[in-house]
């Protein structure tokens, strides 16, 4: 796998449920730092709200994840939030659904099938994009070869992040994981090409 679909803006859903108003804001994030910023501030932003729920989704292999139902009984909001990034494929992302409540109870199902809405409505009105999951490659090769790298550089079309000339020509290319074995294996047989490790 190496590619992911993520998220490119924050975008945010509502839903009403017996006077009960759910507030939902779907967010890119890259990690759980920004996880815990973005909690924090619509916690404070939404002070006046009963709950301030959430659910996340990290990294590629989307193996980080967590759910968070912030006082509703156990598993009525952070997993019905958690299933809409899951039945959406997504990661890198945070959904946060905010509630105020409307003086009716909604019961365990009624909270489950407002949550989940909330977070689809907030994912329905987002821009959902593909990223591809980049490799960085390092390399040292003395001057005369470097003709030789920029042809395979041309023909296989990494992104060069860094290149260095001393003694020897140091190299930093970026190319999607899929297609790093044949990059490397082109520019093994240049000679006096060395892979920084």
């Amino acid at each position: 796998m190496d590619s992911y679909k993520t998220i490119s803006t924050l975008a945010e859903g509502q839903y009403s449920e017996k006077r009960s108003k759910f507030l939902a804001f779907a967010i890119p994030v890259t990690n759980v730092e920004e996880v815990k910023q973005h909690v924090a501030e619509y916690q404070k932003k939404y002070y006046d709200a009963r709950h301030v729920c959430y659910a996340y989704m990290l990294g590629a292999e989307r193996l980080d994840f967590r759910a968070n139902d912030n006082g509703e009984p156990s598993g009525t909001a952070g997993k019905p939030i958690l299933g809409q990034i899951n039945s959406n494929e997504l990661t890198n992302i945070l959904i946060i659904v905010v509630r105020y409540f409307g003086g009716v109870k909604l019961g365990t199902s009624g909270l489950i099938v407002a949550y989940r809405l909330a977070a689809a409505e907030a994912i329905a009105n987002a821009e959902i994009i593909e990223k591809t999951v980049d490799c960085d490659l390092s390399f040292t090769f003395e001057y005369p070869y470097m003709n030789d790298v920029m042809r395979i550089v041309k023909e296989e079309e990494p992104q060069i992040i860094s290149q260095g000339y001393d003694s020897d020509c140091l190299m930093t290319l970026r190319i999607r994981k899929g297609l790093l074995p044949r990059l490397r294996s082109r520019l093994e047989k240049v000679e006096t090409l060395h892979f920084e490790e």
